[in-house]
């Protein structure tokens, strides 16, 4: 598919990755539609981005907002035919904590937001691709998720994001599988070390050590690098069911 007939709807879309990718979609004549809960973000987004973009305030975790999204994307650009999702929460937490076990309720909350809102904005766009006009090989649409290496080499404290991250790399492949017979394509990234408002928020010296733990290029990743990932994947009409890691070949210490 060809930038500038994306139709993209972005999850966490105002801010870090997911801005960094309408900004490369916008920029190569594309439109987006996208949902996040920051309206300050959001209309920064805007006011930077203009009519090419429309900013929806979405709880992913909700199916009847997640719906109702989808159809007003829909009517806003004629149809859906990229979906990104970037929304997400680190959830840092032990199992066993100082004070105490790990509340369930905590474990919960991030695998509702990061797998079940990711599985819930899957379901919707796919169900609004299907109707899309086929293209030369058939293809109606595309959807990028986003996993993240701690699926693989999940820290101590992170069992509960870690699980939430290795859900969306295993359910990658089925629903490639179970989406081929309308012609949508399904991957995933699984990003490393990115410079995104999460960790632009920790101290200088930290920041550095983390750039510096990363094999090559030593440093953080930068949005627009995924963001580049995310338009390949997009106009790749052969890369299908697949989970990409981009890391600069980092492997997480355990903590």
């Amino acid at each position: 598919m060809q930038l500038n007939k994306a139709k993209a709807l972005i999850t966490g879309g105002v801010s870090g990755l997911g801005f960094a990718v309408a900004r490369k979609l916008v920029a190569s004549g594309g439109q987006a539609v996208l949902l996040d809960i920051n309206d300050e973000a959001g209309a920064r987004a805007v006011a930077e981005l203009g009519t090419a973009i429309r900013y929806i305030r979405t709880d992913v975790t909700s199916e009847q907002a997640v719906a109702d999204a989808v159809d007003s994307a829909v009517a806003h650009m004629g149809r859906i035919n990229v979906a990104v999702n970037c929304a997400g929460v680190a959830g840092a937490g032990r199992v066993l904590g100082r004070e105490a076990p790990m509340a369930l309720d905590f474990f919960a909350k991030v695998i509702q937001i990061n797998l079940v809102g990711c599985f819930n904005i899957c379901k919707a766009t796919a169900a609004a691709m299907e109707h899309n006009p086929a293209g030369a090989d058939g293809g109606r649409g595309v959807i990028i998720n986003t996993a993240s290496v701690a699926a693989y080499e999940g820290q101590i404290g992170q069992a509960a994001y870690s699980a939430s991250k290795a859900g969306i790399v295993g359910m990658t492949l089925p629903i490639a599988r179970e989406l081929a017979r309308i012609g949508v394509r399904v991957n995933t990234v699984a990003p490393g070390i990115f410079a995104t408002p999460m960790v632009d928020g920790m101290p200088e010296h930290i920041q550095a050590a983390l750039g510096a733990s990363i094999p090559n290029p030593s440093r953080l990743g930068k949005p627009e690098e995924f963001a580049e990932l995310v338009a390949h994947i997009v106009e790749n009409e052969y890369m299908n069911g697949e989970t990409i890691r981009l890391d600069g070949a980092v492997r997480l210490t355990p903590k």
